[in-house]
């Protein structure tokens, strides 16, 4: 993990030209809770200091433009174009022009960027459990190669909810296994129905699946969890609860 004043600078070997970020909670400009790099315009920050953090950061990407999506849990893919407005409704987006960067937003969900070995073509992915059970790897993956053609995928793994916090219910567990067995050597009982869940162990068996092992970033390490690090994350789980609300960072990806 390579940190920098902008953020998290993604190790891993993209082809010339793709450049990545993941930002952290610090470094913007919006107050307790949402102190101080939020992104996030739905989580009853204040939307002037939301626009200045969305300032900071497309200076951060320049000249490649944010496109901030509505994510809503799913597995739609936008491939986005100059005209392509901030709300559009998809949870995957493939970019293949300079100028524009996908971007998603998470506090806790996983962010998987992805580059085709061609470097002309990249993509970025909102994998909470939902999207991940129900195919959002595998659609922007499909996405990402129909616009670049035949080539090799990488993937980055950006912070998420580790496999320490992160609790979830039977019905997650039983979705993930139906649909592939060596799920369940990704999740430990806790009793009365509950487990805890490698969500990025998940991911790359999801890649893995797709033929996709270049896979970097996240390992599942403490390092890498959004609920256990404060002062570097937000995270929904570990703050919505106690303040109501919590900030958004952003992974994006781009040519340039």
């Amino acid at each position: 993990m390579l940190l920098s004043d902008d953020g998290i600078q993604p190790d891993w070997p993209a082809p010339p030209g793709v450049r990545a970020l993941f930002t952290t909670r610090t470094g913007g400009v919006s107050v307790p809770p949402f102190d101080s790099f939020n992104l996030g315009d739905h989580v009853s920050d204040e939307p002037l200091a939301v626009a200045g953090n969305r300032e900071r950061l497309a200076a951060f990407t320049a000249p490649a433009r944010p496109v901030f999506l509505q994510q809503v849990h799913g597995t739609q893919v936008v491939h986005l174009a100059p005209d392509t407005p901030d709300g559009t409704v998809a949870d995957g987006c493939v970019v293949q022009v300079p100028g524009l960067a996908a971007t998603i937003m998470v506090a806790d969900c996983l962010p998987v960027l992805f580059a085709h070995s061609s470097g002309t073509a990249v993509a970025a992915a909102h994998a909470g459990w939902r999207g991940l059970v129900h195919g959002v790897l595998e659609a922007t993956a499909r996405a990402l190669r129909d616009a670049a053609g035949e080539g090799e995928l990488m993937a980055w793994l950006g912070p998420c909810i580790g496999p320490q916090a992160f609790e979830v219910g039977l019905e997650v567990c039983e979705a993930f296994v139906a649909a592939d067995h060596e799920a369940a050597a990704h999740f430990w009982p806790l009793g009365d129905g509950k487990f805890l869940a490698d969500l990025p162990a998940l991911a790359r068996l999801r890649l893995r699946s797709l033929g996709i092992t270049d896979v970097h970033g996240n390992d599942s390490s403490p390092a890498w969890c959004t609920v256990t690090h404060n002062s570097q994350f937000f995270s929904h789980r570990r703050d919505a609860a106690v303040l109501g609300s919590t900030g958004r960072m952003a992974a994006c990806i781009w040519i340039g």
